[in-house]
């Protein structure tokens, strides 16, 4: 009977906020995953963040219907006293119902067949140009192609991280360590840990590990505090290195672009080969080591030093578009300090995402990323269903009064170097001016 509920208030689900006593709730009931946190597909670190809230709506927006089943062998008994649930999260919930019934996130289209054989062309052109031909352009145009297939292969990467790729969780897996960490040398083990943090507690300076990019750069000047990172677990130490750096960073921006690529190489293998407990590590390992062998392969094949050196920064350079299209989806947009939380969850992901406009025959180009609002309010569902969904998501928006960010390409890098150039000039300003000799004093202190 409903009388005989138990219940506990909001204030007393809060208490339950740690790794050793983590509790959650979902329509009104309260749930223990103290245990299934420690083997969550999706990571501990997304349970963590909501640990003692409600988190109805994110469960929703990650979850396929069969998870529901799942959730009766850890309920505690007890409901939420004055459960009330807003009115943006009522329609986000009715409009995920609706997608539900239309069967939407099981038609899946043919984007990944049809990018398949396009990233295949690519890599077979790349292949063929340094073996058989002796011209520099064509190996320059080579490195150029192998760029852009590995701009293809992340965004079918992220589908197969997504559940979006495949038809089964095995496959998708099997098809993220083979088109991520054999194809890109990225692992899809590194992938899901930052990115699951990043979709849950999205542009929180730091819980978001996709905003942490210190000494490099920095999108506010609540970093210059250095922070402590909830996701890595250290001071994002904002010294003297850093203040440089981040002084002249709407300059700097597009050349780190160009070399990003490097960085994502080292936080591969730092996770790969730390203590940290990882899915499936020997199987990124071994994808990782297929990359790590095919790749300097293809390089040595090269006839000198320079044409070498040249191919692997052009097929850099032109990855760093796509470095940069995630960048101004995020750096731009509303951050916060803090850990995110479950009752405003549609307004976060809104207020801290924008668009990139573009015309339909271009999705292919931004892997559908640039429905970005779309997608982080509903990361399982096909990409190819994001722009039939974005008028949708535009009048809920409106409806309840929520920014709907959506610039073009161009406005959008605009708008990223003003906020970087914004937080530049803060950090010039700040008490204690970098003398002239910082740069010699930089390499010699961080070598």
């Amino acid at each position: 009977m409903a009388g005989d509920k138990k219940y506990i208030t909001a204030e007393e689900l809060e208490r339950h906020n740690k790794p050793d006593d983590l509790w959650i709730s979902i329509q009104g009931k309260v749930y223990n995953v103290t245990d299934w946190a420690k083997i969550h597909p999706g990571g501990d670190v997304p349970l963590l963040n909501m640990a003692g809230q409600d988190v109805t709506d994110p469960f929703i927006a990650f979850h396929p219907g069969t998870a529901w089943k799942h959730l009766d062998k850890f309920y505690t008994g007890y409901h939420v006293k004055d459960y009330q649930v807003s009115e943006v999260s009522k329609d986000f919930r009715k409009l995920a119902t609706e997608f539900v019934k239309a069967g939407m996130f099981e038609k899946k289209g043919h984007q990944v067949i049809y990018s398949l054989c396009f990233v295949s062309l690519m890599l077979f052109a790349c292949i063929y140009g340094v073996l058989r031909s002796d011209s520099f352009w064509v190996h320059m145009l080579s490195g150029a192609l192998l760029g852009f297939s590995w701009i293809q292969v992340a965004y079918l990467g992220h589908d197969s991280g997504h559940y979006q790729m495949m038809t089964t969780c095995g496959w998708n897996k099997f098809m993220g360590i083979l088109i991520g960490n054999c194809v890109t040398g990225i692992s899809i083990a590194w992938w899901k840990w930052t990115h699951n943090a990043h979709h849950i507690a999205v542009n929180s300076l730091d819980y978001d590990p996709d905003l942490q990019h210190l000494p490099m750069l920095a999108v506010s000047s609540h970093l210059f505090k250095s922070l402590t990172s909830c996701f890595y677990g250290r001071k994002l130490t904002f010294d003297r290195f850093a203040r440089f750096m981040v002084s002249y960073q709407h300059w700097s921006f597009y050349p780190v672009m160009c070399v990003a690529r490097v960085n994502l190489y080292l936080q591969t293998l730092l996770l790969l080969f730390s203590k940290r407990k990882v899915p499936d590590r020997a199987l990124n390992i071994l994808g990782t080591v297929v990359f790590w062998t095919w790749f300097p392969l293809l390089v040595s094949c090269l006839p000198n030093w320079p044409e070498r050196i040249a191919f692997v920064l052009v097929s850099f350079c032109v990855t760093a578009i796509q470095h940069i299209q995630f960048c101004l989806n995020h750096f731009g947009a509303h951050v916060y300090v803090g850990p995110p939380k479950g009752n405003n969850w549609f307004e976060k992901q809104a207020s801290g995402t924008i668009d990139i406009s573009c015309y339909p025959w271009m999705d292919w180009f931004y892997g559908g990323l640039q429905f970005q609002l779309e997608h982080h309010l509903f990361p399982r569902l096909p990409r190819v269903h994001l722009r039939k969904i974005s008028p949708i998501v535009r009048e809920l928006c409106k409806k309840h009064n929520v920014p709907y960010t959506s610039l073009s390409f161009y406005e959008a890098n605009v708008h990223t170097i003003k906020t970087l150039r914004a937080a530049a000039l803060q950090a010039r300003d700040l008490a204690n001016p970098i003398p002239k000799n910082m740069l010699w004093e930089a390499v010699n202190t961080h070598g």
